[in-house]
């Protein structure tokens, strides 16, 4: 049986899908319970039906929760043992393509994107790279495009840097401007920074490369799988997916069309067609 608290969310996220489009529905149950004890304590809302009822009478209080409910913290260069095996594949595999499209889905507030693109730099391949950096979030897309940080996360940049194997000096990408580090413009040059939800919205574009990292996590088995069969169907065969440190294709329905590429940077490789296991009817092999 349901507890009060339970249908109390379950509302509350319901009211938020029709009012604001926003599908929070199919995340993780103990995340959100979690995001929204919090807001409600910041609020000093006695309950989610409270809680609730501010929300939808109010659009720009929608927007300060949207930051409280979508993951934007993050690290450039975050699990530099990542980027290091990334650097691998853009070097030996992705550089025999004339054009590059790379999906950086969740993108947040853009560190990740910026790393990327560093190492496209340092590879000589920037020119022939396209990315795409997505979120649900508005206000973290406009942050991300921005490319403005504080200087005092320069030294945890800059120390998962040294450790991706780097060409050039990390100071040598940025400039100093009253306590921000503003990064080169020319990294984003390529960009296009597009509002995408992995709930509700479909492939636009096929992709050698997409990095979705510590955004499953907040899902709930069934969103996982939406969003797998999402990167699988946009990937080019012999693609590229990299996940996050605690996630995986296993189990997944697809992962029969991938290959694990490195199993510790949780990067796998969409299968050749000729790889591709046929489908079965009814016992016998589908031809």
């Amino acid at each position: 049986m349901s507890t009060r608290e339970d249908i109390e969310v379950d509302l509350f996220l319901e009211g938020v899908y029709r009012h604001y489009h926003y599908d929070f529905r199919n995340y993780s149950r103990t995340f959100i319970k979690r995001r929204l004890n919090l807001i409600k304590t910041l609020l000093q809302c006695e309950s989610f039906s409270m809680l609730q009822h501010q929300i939808l009478h109010d659009p720009h209080l929608m927007t300060k929760i949207l930051n409280y409910l979508t993951i934007q913290v993050g690290d450039m260069f975050r699990d530099p043992g990542y980027f290091l095996s990334l650097r691998h594949i853009i070097s030996s595999y992705l550089s025999t393509y004339s054009s590059i499209k790379v999906w950086i889905a969740g993108c947040g507030t853009g560190e990740e994107l910026y790393s990327l693109a560093i190492l496209f730099r340092e590879e000589g391949l920037e020119s022939r790279a396209q990315f795409f950096a997505t979120d649900i979030n508005f206000e973290a897309l406009k942050r991300a495009e921005a490319g403005i940080y504080a200087v005092d996360r320069l030294e945890s940049f800059e120390n998962n840097y040294r450790h991706t194997d780097p060409k050039h000096s990390f100071s040598s990408y940025y400039t100093i401007k009253n306590n921000y580090a503003v990064f080169d413009s020319a990294l984003k040059e390529n960009t296009v920074f597009y509002n995408h939800s992995l709930v509700s919205d479909s492939v636009f574009a096929e992709m050698h490369l997409i990095s979705c990292r510590n955004v499953l996590i907040y899902f709930d088995n069934s969103l996982q799988e939406r969003a797998i069969g999402l990167f699988s169907d946009a990937l080019i065969r012999k693609g590229f997916l990299g996940l996050g440190a605690k996630e995986s294709l296993y189990l997944s329905p697809h992962a029969g069309n991938f290959t694990e590429f490195q199993r510790k940077d949780r990067i796998y490789q969409k299968m050749a067609l000729q790889e591709l296991p046929l489908p079965r009817v009814r016992g016998h092999i589908k031809l």
